[in-house]
């Protein structure tokens, strides 16, 4: 059954069209995902359909009686107001008939005329039965599912008015789902979200008896949670009954066999008009002027004419021009930790915490918000300071870092200036650098102030891919990125030539680029040598496994010294040969044993016994290097 029906719907902002002549459908259970490039109009789509705006021409018509969930604001509350006053609004009617069931208790407890306690009995059990089929005594519990899936238990009994940004956005999404509308609209749930809680969200709409409409950039999430997708591009919308990535080749199948369409069509066209041509030609030269033939001639116009002309299909769309420069490298060691303890009054966020960054590893960190992944990019970048242990830069390291919160001194700093602070080019020089990250003729005069989150991070990376560095620290890079953006940053970040330590909850992102990743997990910064999925796994099993009796809590990660090389001085290239063939056998027994191996302290073992492989090796190469 349709919930929502969308018929040829129009949108104009500033005298500019959104988009045109919309139409699509959303059928009971339905999972769409919505796409497209920023400023495509998929936010406005939303409003428009939970009434926020208006359409210039079309319908828009729901199922009677439907309910349309969306948050297109943070609402204002009364002070006083705690998060968990803000989620049980979502149960008004029913807290409203609680309030009623009391004091009908009241009241019998009271009465003593017979007649009117058997009035007040009669219409307490109707009521009950009420509040007991819509859920009345699971209104506690519905309330802690959603606070502890969207990890926000620690703010229920904060004022609402007194938490951020972010955390007032979180309490209104666990809001919105614990409203159960029957059509339920998220325009980017994930910006907010640590890992755990995207997760959870996945798991829950999953079993949401609603339809759901989805904008967002995360490709994992996508996958994840929907079976359809609306791809709005150039003001028009197309649907594919698929998930996102299933759509990615489809819509690249599609793309194709269109443009095969369009140049048959366009050879056919030039064939007609040179034949159209000829026909005149030979019309004219006749004597008298062949009739016939320029009737022929007139009859192949008019076909052409008539013939429904195919628009030339956009392959590749413009993208940011994003390539780093290569700077001088690095000293071998990064950046390092080696017994970390970090804490904000009794808070502990880790101890014992541990973390080698060497050159050219491609390393990330992740763990639930609050923990404190962006305090170890703090430490790093000396603007906070650690309480235990060793915290240490290494040698000729130019960091470039990319935070997910751009500020400047001037928010009514024009873009393009904003940008020469920070690299020294002319003004003409600057727009044409510009112009390769979307920021076209008088877009650069705007002020930074005035600027997207997608245009800031856009900014920013233009500043970063002109200057001087070797070692990139990435705070949530990927938020407000269109997919495309995204697309483009991670292959400028495979082809460069440094060393990436990123702070990220993009799974995606994650898996495709970073071959390390540590965990802060209860206190405990732990390694895992591979991608987030296989750490998450590792880290399952870990938690299944009690620990050992009577021995110290023991964080996986922590310094491996360098073995000393104690080869002799002439060593003949044949002889080194065989040792690294002998090592990288070695790495590989220990590579098949880490895949299979779940228990912690062997897999800690495997790991130093492999980065103490791995510094062999390199050792080695340099060796035979010298040799060569």
């Amino acid at each position: 059954m349709i919930i929502c029906s969308v018929q040829q719907i129009s949108k104009m902002f500033g005298g500019n069209s959104v988009f045109e002549n919309l139409s699509f459908e959303v059928h009971e259970g339905d999972r769409i995902g919505c796409v497209g490039r920023n400023g495509t109009g998929k936010t406005t789509v939303f409003k428009l359909i939970a009434g926020v705006e208006q359409p210039d021409t079309g319908e828009i018509h729901t199922k009677k009686g439907a309910r349309i969930g969306y948050l297109s604001q943070i609402p204002k509350y009364e002070a006083g107001t705690s998060a968990k006053d803000v989620l049980k609004s979502a149960f008004q009617d029913l807290i409203g008939i609680e309030a009623r069931l009391k004091e009908l208790e009241t009241r019998m407890g009271t009465e003593s005329n017979p007649e009117v306690l058997q009035r007040l009995l009669e219409e307490y059990g109707q009521i009950q039965d009420k509040f007991t089929l819509g859920g009345g005594y699971e209104i506690e519990s519905e309330i802690a599912k959603v606070a502890n899936g969207l990890e926000i238990t620690g703010l229920m009994d904060q004022q609402f008015t007194a938490l951020s940004g972010g955390e007032q956005t979180k309490v209104c999404l666990g809001l919105i789902l614990l409203k159960k509308p029957d059509l339920l609209l998220l325009d980017e749930p994930t910006n907010h979200l640590d890992i755990g809680a995207v997760e959870w969200l996945e798991g829950f709409l999953k079993e949401y008896s609603g339809s759901v409409m989805i904008v967002s950039h995360d490709r994992y999430f996508l996958d994840e949670t929907i079976n359809k997708v609306i791809d709005l591009e150039d003001g028009e919308v197309c649907l594919y009954h698929a998930n996102y990535s299933q759509f990615v080749r489809e819509k690249e199948e599609k793309l194709l066999l269109e443009f095969q369409q369009y140049q048959e069509q366009q050879k056919k066209i030039k064939k007609m008009r040179e034949a159209i041509k000829r026909l005149k030609e030979w019309a004219n030269q006749a004597n008298p002027p062949n009739a016939a033939l320029h009737k022929r001639a007139r009859n192949m116009e008019r076909a052409l004419e008539r013939m429904e002309k195919l628009k030339r299909p956009v392959l590749e769309r413009k993208k940011m021009g994003l390539e780093f420069e290569n700077g001088d490298r690095s000293g071998k060691v990064v950046f390092s930790m080696k017994d970390a303890k970090k804490s904000f009054g009794e808070k502990i966020l880790f101890k014992e915490a541990s973390l080698d960054v060497h050159f050219k590893d491609r390393t990330a960190i992740v763990g639930k918000n609050g923990t404190g992944k962006s305090t170890i990019i703090k430490m790093l970048l000396g603007e906070m300071q650690h309480d235990e242990g060793e915290v240490k830069l290494g040698s000729n390291v130019r960091i470039g870092y990319l935070s997910q919160h751009f500020t400047t001194a001037d928010p009514d700093r024009r873009l393009i200036d904003a940008f020469r602070d920070e690299v020294s080019v002319t003004e003409g020089e600057a727009r044409h650098i510009l112009a390769g990250f979307l920021f076209y003729g008088g877009a650069v005069f705007r002020k930074v102030g005035q600027l997207s989150g997608g245009e800031k991070m856009r900014l920013r990376l233009a500043q970063l891919m002109h200057k001087d560095i070797n070692f990139l620290v990435l705070d949530e890079p990927t938020n407000h990125l269109d997919i495309d953006s995204r697309e483009v940053l991670e292959d400028a970040l495979e082809g460069f030539h440094g060393t990436i330590l990123a702070v990220s909850h993009d799974r995606y992102f994650l898996n495709k680029l970073f071959e390390k990743t540590y965990w802060i997990h209860n206190g405990k910064l732990y390694c895992f040598p591979g991608s987030y999925s296989w750490a998450k796994e590792k880290l399952a099993e870990f938690q299944l496994k009690e620990e050992p009796a009577g021995k110290p809590d023991v964080p996986i990660s922590r310094e491996i010294r360098v073995k000393e090389h104690h080869g002799k001085n002439q060593v003949s290239i044949d002889s080194i040969e065989e040792e690294l063939l002998e090592i990288e056998t070695e790495i590989s027994a220990i590579d098949q044993q880490l895949a299979k191996e779940t228990d912690l302290e062997a897999l800690q073992k495997l790991f130093a016994e492999k980065e103490e492989k791995e510094k062999e090796r390199e050792e080695k190469y340099t060796s035979l290097e010298l040799l060569l």
